[in-house]
């Protein structure tokens, strides 16, 4: 076990604090850290993956919102080891940090969706990221079109990362254990040849709005779900079914539909 009872895990903060070593010896192998490498952990709580990892660099990022943890980081590491950054992460500017970044994390279950989505937002500044989360989240992340998981999350992410779910981890490895079975995810940010190969979106912005808007009515057909964005008669000139559902378009899909209607607004405009 790597932790002991002195703090009391807070339900507010989505806390389960990893207590496996052998899990915990996985994730620093996945990681594979290097001496030269800016690893940055997000909610390192009782240090359990911090301090292998400072077995193999000299100096971590954490980001940490709990003052309690926040206090005794202070305490157990000399400033030249750790760098703590009190506050969320949800709040914070990885791109502050520099780049070539790799994040890590023990993320907090209650805010991994958000967390996924603010962290995309500095694909351009990080080489990859490790992180646990539910099983669930993970399955979502991963998952392909026209089935159960995929949804939302998977369209945005798979428009900016390749992932690969590395192997699961049970409740017991945790203290105190959560409800569900939890996995360990790699994300690494494609390269802009990657993402054009792909047939990734022009616009960026304009593609997020087209995906939330499929995926916020997604039992309806594309053309009722997207019928303040473009027309059924559109949808067919792309090649793209109108009687399809946004669970059943890839992410290059979606990116025709954005490329579209920004092409069609900077006309108009």
């Amino acid at each position: 076990m790597l932790v002991t009872p002195a703090h009391r895990p807070r339900k507010r903060f989505g806390q389960h604090f990893l207590a496996d070593q052998t899990i915990v010896e996985s994730i620093v192998e996945a990681i594979s850290p290097r001496p030269d490498d800016r690893i940055v952990e997000i909610g390192p709580g009782q240090a359990a993956l911090t301090v292998p990892l400072l077995k193999r660099i000299p100096h971590l990022d954490v980001v940490e919102l709990d003052r309690d943890l926040v206090a005794e980081l202070h305490q157990r590491f000399k400033p030249e080891q750790l760098t703590v950054h009190a506050g969320d992460a949800l709040d914070f500017d990885f791109g502050s940090l520099g780049k070539d970044l790799r994040i890590v994390g023990n993320l907090p279950y209650n805010i991994s969706t958000p967390l996924l989505f603010h962290l995309a937002q500095y694909a351009r500044c990080v080489s990859d990221m490790h992180f646990m989360l539910q099983k669930e989240v993970v399955e979502r992340m991963v998952a392909a079109p026209s089935t159960a998981d995929y949804g939302r999350l998977s369209v945005m992410l798979q428009d900016r990362f390749d992932m690969q779910s590395l192997f699961e981890v049970p409740p017991e490895a945790f203290r105190p254990p959560p409800k569900v079975d939890s996995a360990v995810v790699r994300m690494r940010p494609l390269s802009q040849a990657e993402r054009a190969a792909r047939g990734a979106a022009a616009d960026e912005a304009v593609f997020a709005q087209v995906v939330a808007a499929a995926f916020g009515m997604r039992r309806k057909t594309l053309r009722n779900s997207l019928a303040n964005v473009i027309g059924g008669a559109e949808l067919a000139r792309l090649g793209i079914d109108p009687g399809a559902r946004a669970e059943n378009l890839a992410a290059a899909d979606f990116a025709r539909i954005a490329d579209h209607c920004a092409a069609r607004e900077r006309q108009a405009g």
